[in-house]
C-alpha cells in the first residue's frame, strides 16, 4: 500500500505543475487509465480500438483521493493477474519520479561544499569556535532536533566571516557537505523567499531540477526527507526574521545550523531549541591586527599608537577596519598619520568643507558617531569625483549583484569605464567583488551610498537611472528569451527588430536560457525597481521578457511576485496615452501558469478566467484563445479530458475571428495545428481513438505546411501522442512506426531530451512487442542522450532499465 501510495502521491503531485515533464504527465495519464478501466471492469490489460469508458475518475489532488486512487489500484490488481503486472509496471516506473529514487551521488552532489572561501586576514573570533564546539558536545541540547546557532550583532560586526570560518573548521565533522545561503535580510524588501532556497539547495542535494516541486510546503517536506540522514552544516547568513529561517532548518539532529541576523531570534529559541550568541567589536590588539593585515606589508611601519588611533576610529568593526586598511593599501598618498585626523574627526574639522565646498553641517558631525559611517564617509572622500558619482549612481536600488552592465546604464558611462570604476571600488572596499565582473554591496555601504544619491543627485536623477537600467536589462531579456523561443507569439516593442542568424548553433538557446538564469535575481529586482517608481510600461514587459525563464525553469515564488506586479503594472498602463490593453489579459495568462507551477490549480483557475475576460473586453482575439487554450492544458492536467476538449475547441473558434492583416494573423496556422494536436490529445485519453487519430493527422499536416519547412519540433510531438494513442489502443506496431518519425523528428530538430525520451516510448513498444535486442538498443541511445544533455534523472531511469532487461 505504501509503494502504491507513494506513487500516486508523486505522480498526482506533479501532473498539474508539470515539474515531472514529460514522463510524469505520460504516467499521470496511465494512472487515468488504470483506474478508468477497473471501473468498467476491463482487467484485460489492453483495450478495444474505439472503446468507450465511463466518465474518468477524480484526479487525485487531496491525500485522500490520493489514498483511495492507492487502494482502488491494489483491489484491481488483486482481480486479474494481467493487470497486477501492468500495475506492478506502472508503481515501478512511477517510483523513478521519487526525487528521493536516484541517489545523489550520481548527480555529483552527494557533498555538496557551497561555503564561500574565508578571508585571508580574518582575525580573533576564536571564542565563536569554542562556544560552537561546546554546542555541539552538549549532550543536554534539545534531543531528536539539529543544533541551531544564532550569531547576532549590528551589521559589519562580521557575522558573516565568523560564520564561514567557523563552518570551515567544523566541516571535517559533517561528512554530509555544508549548504549556505546569503538570505538578503537585511529588509523585508530584499529577503529571499524560503521556496527559492529550497529550490536552491534541493538541487544541490542531488535532487534534479524539474523534480523540485514549485510550492514551498512540498518543497519543504522534501527538504526535510532528504536531509533525514545526513550530516550537515547549514549556514544561513543575514536572516530577516525567524519565519525566513524556519523553512529551512534540516530534519537531522545531527546537522548544524548557523544563523548570521541583526535580529535576535525567538520563535527559533522558543520552538526550535535555538542558541543566541551575541557579537561584540574586536579588541584595540585584534583591531590592530586585522588593519595592519589588510593595509599590507608594503606599507611603511606606522608607530603602534598611531595605528591604535585608527583601530579606535574604527570602533573595532570588521567592516570599517577593512574598508580603512584597503583605503591605505592602494591611495599610497594616504598616511596613517592622516587616517587617524580623519576617523578622529578632526581631519573635517580642520578642513571645514565638504567635497561641494559647502560647509559641514551639524547633523554630518553628528554622524562621525558611527564609526562605520565615518570610514565610509573618509573613503568617499578619497574618490575622484567621478568615481563618487558612480559610488552613488550604484545605490540607487538594492541590486542582488552589480554587473557590468547594470553599473554601465545606472551611471550612464561606457562599459569599460565601468569595469575600471568597479575595479577601483573594489580595491577600496566599497565593493566585494563576487563572481567574475560581478559585485556586490555591503548593506551598509550601500545605505551609506543610496544616502549620499539622495543628497547630491535628487529623486529624478536616481529614478532616471532605475530606469537606464531596467531599459537595458528589458533589452537584453527580450533578446535571450527570443532566442529560447524563438516561435511564440509575444507582445511588446523590445521584441522589435529581432531576427535569430541564419546558420544559428543549435546549442544557442540553451545558452541564453543560461544567460537568464545567471541574471534571474537581478531580474526580478527591476521589476520591482520598475513598479516602485512608476515605469509601468517596463513592468510588463519586462514580466513577458521572462517567459521563457519561468517556463522552463520554474522558479515559482519568483514568477508569481514578478507577474503579481506585472499585472498591476499593465492594469494602470492601459489607462496611459499610448498604452497597449492586450497586456492585461497577456500577464495574467502568464500569472497563471505560475500559479500551476506551484501547485494552485484553483488561482490558475481564476487568473485564466480574467485574462479571457480581459482579452475579450479589448478585442484581442489572439489572447484570448490563448487563455482559453491554456484553461483546457490545466482541465487536461486534471483528467477533466471532455472540458479540456471543449477549451481548445473554443479556442479555435476565437481563431477563426481573425482576419487578414490583423493582430495574430501571422501566428493562426500554428497555433491551430497546436490546437489540433491538443484535441488529439484529449480524445486519446477519451479512447476516441479513430478520431484522435484523424486530428492529430490534421495537425501533422498543418505543422508541415507552416512557411520555412515547417515546425519539425512540433511535428515531433504529434507523432509522439500519435504513437500514445495507438499503444492505448493496442497497436504497439503502429505505435513502434509512429515513433520512428518522431525520433526522426527530433534528431531533425536538435531535440536532444525529447529524442530520449521518444526512444524511451519506441523501446516500451518492443518490450511489449517481445524485441528485446531492439528495446536494449533505443535505451542504449537514450542513455547516452540523456548524460549528453545533463539529466541525471532520465539516465539514471534508463539505465536501471538496461540493468533489468539484461539481469
Amino acid at each position: 500500500m505504501s509503494m502504491a501510495l507513494s506513487a500516486v502521491g508523486t505522480v498526482a503531485s506533479g501532473a498539474v505543475s508539470g515539474a515531472s515533464g514529460e514522463a510524469g504527465r505520460r504516467l499521470s495519464e496511465r494512472l487515468c487509465d488504470l483506474l478508468s478501466r477497473g471501473r468498467s471492469g476491463d482487467n484485460s490489460g489492453s483495450a478495444a480500438a474505439g472503446s468507450r469508458l465511463p466518465a474518468p475518475p477524480a484526479f487525485p489532488g487531496t491525500e485522500s483521493e490520493q489514498t483511495a486512487a492507492a487502494r482502488q489500484l491494489l483491489e484491481l490488481a488483486r482481480r486479474s493477474p494481467e493487470f497486477a503486472r501492468e500495475v506492478t509496471d506502472w508503481v515501478r516506473e512511477a517510483a523513478w519520479l521519487s526525487p528521493r529514487t536516484v541517489p545523489a551521488v550520481a548527480h555529483g552532489a552527494s557533498r555538496p561544499q557551497m561555503l564561500p572561501p574565508t578571508t585571508a586576514v580574518f582575525t580573533d573570533r576564536t571564542e565563536v569556535l569554542a562556544w560552537l564546539t561546546a554546542l555541539l558536545d552538549d549532550e543536554e541540547r534539545t534531543p531528536g532536533a539539529p543544533a541551531v546557532a544564532v550569531l547576532t550583532g549590528p551589521g559589519g560586526i562580521g557575522k558573516t566571516a565568523a560564520a564561514v570560518h567557523c563552518a570551515t573548521e567544523l566541516r571535517e565533522r559533517f561528512p554530509g557537505g555544508v549548504l549556505f545561503a546569503d538570505l538578503k535580510g537585511a529588509s523585508a524588501g530584499t529577503a529571499l523567499q524560503p521556496s527559492d532556497v529550497l529550490a536552491w539547495f534541493l538541487e544541490r542535494l542531488g535532487v534534479p531540477r524539474a523534480l523540485v516541486p514549485g510550492d514551498e510546503a512540498r518543497q519543504r517536506d522534501l527538504y526535510r526527507d532528504c536531509t533525514a540522514d545526513r550530516r550537515l552544516v547549514v549556514v544561513l547568513d543575514n536572516a530577516h526574521d525567524d519565519a525566513q529561517v524556519i523553512p529551512l532548518l534540516p530534519a537531522s539532529p545531527q546537522c548544524l545550523v548557523l544563523v548570521t541576523s541583526r535580529y535576535r531570534p525567538g520563535r527559533l529559541v522558543a520552538e526550535h531549541g535555538a542558541r543566541p550568541y551575541p557579537l561584540g567589536p574586536l579588541s584595540a590588539e585584534d583591531a590592530m591586527t586585522l588593519v595592519r593585515r589588510v593595509a599590507g606589508r608594503d606599507r611603511p611601519a606606522a608607530p603602534d599608537a598611531v595605528v591604535r588611533a585608527v583601530a579606535d576610529g574604527t570602533g573595532g568593526i570588521p567592516l570599517a577596519l577593512c574598508t580603512t586598511g584597503a583605503g591605505l593599501a592602494v591611495r599610497h598618498q594616504l598616511t596613517w598619520e592622516r587616517v587617524a585626523q580623519q576617523l578622529s574627526g578632526r581631519g573635517q574639522a580642520d578642513q571645514g568643507n565638504d567635497r561641494e565646498g559647502t560647509a559641514v553641517r551639524e547633523e554630518d558631525r553628528a554622524a562621525t558617531a558611527d564609526p562605520v559611517r565615518l570610514v565610509q564617509d573618509a573613503a568617499y572622500a578619497e574618490l575622484t569625483p567621478g568615481c563618487a558619482a558612480f559610488y552613488r549612481a550604484l545605490a540607487v536600488w538594492p541590486w542582488p549583484t552589480v554587473t557590468v552592465r547594470t553599473a554601465a546604464h545606472a551611471a550612464a558611462v561606457h562599459e569599460d569605464e565601468a569595469r575600471g570604476l568597479l575595479e577601483e571600488l573594489a580595491r577600496v572596499h566599497l565593493l566585494e567583488e563576487v563572481g567574475e565582473e560581478r559585485y556586490r554591496f555591503h548593506d551598509l555601504t550601500r545605505a551609506h551610498a543610496h544616502a549620499l544619491a539622495e543628497a547630491e543627485d535628487g529623486p529624478a536623477r536616481m529614478a532616471a537611472a532605475v530606469r537606464r537600467v531596467a531599459v537595458a536589462h528589458l533589452r537584453f531579456a527580450a533578446g535571450a528569451d527570443f532566442r529560447v523561443m524563438p516561435l511564440r507569439w509575444r507582445l511588446g516593442p523590445a521584441y522589435r527588430g529581432l531576427v535569430l542568424p541564419e546558420h544559428r548553433d543549435r546549442a544557442d538557446g540553451k545558452r541564453a536560457l543560461a544567460e537568464l538564469r545567471a541574471e534571474r535575481e537581478n531580474l526580478a529586482a527591476v521589476v520591482r525597481a520598475a513598479a516602485h517608481h512608476g515605469f509601468d510600461d517596463l513592468v510588463w514587459q519586462l514580466c513577458e521578457a521572462l517567459w521563457g525563464l519561468h517556463l522552463l525553469l520554474g522558479y515559482h515564488a519568483q514568477w508569481i511576485d514578478t507577474h503579481l506586479l506585472g499585472v498591476e503594472a499593465a492594469g494602470r498602463h492601459v489607462a496611459q496615452e499610448f498604452g497597449d490593453p492586450r497586456s492585461v489579459g497577456r500577464m495574467w495568462a502568464q500569472l497563471a501558469f505560475g500559479y500551476m507551477g506551484s501547485g494552485r490549480p484553483a488561482d490558475a483557475e481564476h487568473a485564466l478566467t480574467r485574462a479571457r475576460d480581459a482579452d475579450r473586453a479589448c478585442g484581442h482575439h489572439r489572447g484570448e484563445a490563448t487563455a482559453v487554450e491554456s484553461l483546457g492544458l490545466l482541465r487536461l492536467k486534471q483528467w477533466e479530458f471532455a472540458a479540456a476538449q471543449a477549451c481548445f475547441e473554443e479556442a479555435q473558434e476565437v481563431l477563426r475571428r481573425i482576419g487578414p492583416g490583423q493582430d495574430g494573423w501571422a501566428d493562426v496556422p500554428r497555433a491551430t495545428a497546436l490546437l489540433a494536436h491538443h484535441i488529439g490529445r484529449a480524445q486519446t485519453r477519451q479512447r476516441q481513438f479513430p478520431a484522435a487519430v484523424a486530428r492529430l493527422n490534421d495537425a501533422l499536416a498543418r505543422l508541415r505546411r507552416l512557411p520555412g519547412g515547417g515546425d519539425t519540433y512540433n511535428a515531433g510531438r504529434v507523432y509522439m501522442s500519435l504513437g500514445d494513442a495507438h499503444l492505448d489502443a493496442g497497436d504497439a506496431e503502429q505505435a513502434r512506426v509512429c515513433l520512428d518519425a518522431a525520433v526522426t523528428a527530433m534528431t531533425e530538430a536538435g531535440a536532444w531530451l525529447q529524442l530520449a525520451d521518444a526512444l524511451e516510448a519506441r523501446a516500451r513498444c518492443h518490450r511489449l512487442a517481445g524485441r528485446p535486442e531492439q528495446e536494449a538498443e533505443d535505451l542504449r541511445t537514450a542513455a547516452a542522450r540523456y548524460e549528453a544533455n545533463e539529466d541525471q534523472l532520465g539516465l539514471t531511469r534508463v539505465r536501471a532499465r538496461l540493468t533489468e532487461l539484461t539481469a
